[in-house]
């Protein structure tokens, strides 16, 4: 088995892939002080808790935007599996051109979800990761990224509204009846949900009209099951296209 580990802000997603497919997920929250040693711990426990144990993993890939975690994961795999993990990053090959004033910038997370993007749909494309942010990523006719709009995160405004104000309670997100909301719970839940399907399709329209072409929309993250159901666009959903790209990639460095 080979896992593909995708370290976020607010969560860490670990995939199993077995015979080039995806057989399991499980998440964990995202806990920057945590040792080595402690997260051996909660990835043994996580797994356990699904039913995931005994399983030979020989290799592990590792995505991240949480910098000061990489060590500390890349040293709990190697104590739970004795094994070194890749880390995507300068040094590893990936298949995918960027084209963008500064390529050492760009996410992880954006390319591994380029590249799983133009291994299993193929290009051009738009890419609309909903996470604890929104990116909304380019990726060109020849499979190369062309660049990425990032917008804040629909959590983010969603726990904003409740935090930074004095009556505003804090829901859950669900979309209301109707957009029109008749008392405050539901008027939030209009402003988050339908708000954000709307932002969505307006940004796919600009993003269109500069790039001269209707772009084949594919949404993953895990907020995005919530919001782009309500969007008018035509949006393919696929969950998991970070795992996906990791193994494409691990694939390409083996």
């Amino acid at each position: 088995m080979v896992l593909a580990i995708d370290i976020g802000n607010s969560n860490i997603m670990l995939g199993g892939f077995e015979g080039g497919k995806l057989t399991f997920v499980v998440n964990m929250s995202t806990e920057i002080h945590m040792t080595a040693d402690e997260y051996a711990s909660k990835i043994t426990g996580v797994l356990a808790v699904h039913g995931i144990v005994g399983k030979a993993v020989s290799g592990a890939i590792i995505s991240s935007v949480v910098p000061p975690l990489n060590a500390v994961i890349k040293r709990a795999v190697q104590i739970l599996w004795k094994i070194d993990a890749l880390t995507v990053g300068p040094g590893i090959k990936t298949g995918l051109n960027i084209h963008c004033d500064t390529p050492s910038s760009v996410g992880a997370d954006l390319i591994c979800a380029c590249v799983a993007i133009q291994k299993i749909y193929g290009s051009p494309a738009l890419i609309i990761d909903m996470g604890t942010a929104t990116k909304m990523t380019v990726v060109n006719a020849k499979g190369a990224f062309a660049g990425v709009s990032i917008i804040p995160g629909v959590l983010m405004g969603l726990h904003s509204l409740s935090d930074r104000t004095a009556q505003l309670p804090k829901i859950g997100l669900e979309a209301p009846k109707t957009v029109i909301g008749k008392n405050t719970s539901d008027s939030m839940r209009s402003g988050v949900v339908y708000g954000n399907a709307a932002m969505i399709d307006g940004m796919i329209d600009r993003i269109n009209e500069e790039v001269g072409l209707p772009l084949p929309v594919y949404a993953t993250g895990g907020v995005a099951h919530m919001i782009i159901p309500y969007c008018n666009h035509k949006i393919t959903m696929d969950e998991h296209l970070v795992l996906k790209g990791l193994y494409v990639i691990y694939n390409k460095n083996i």
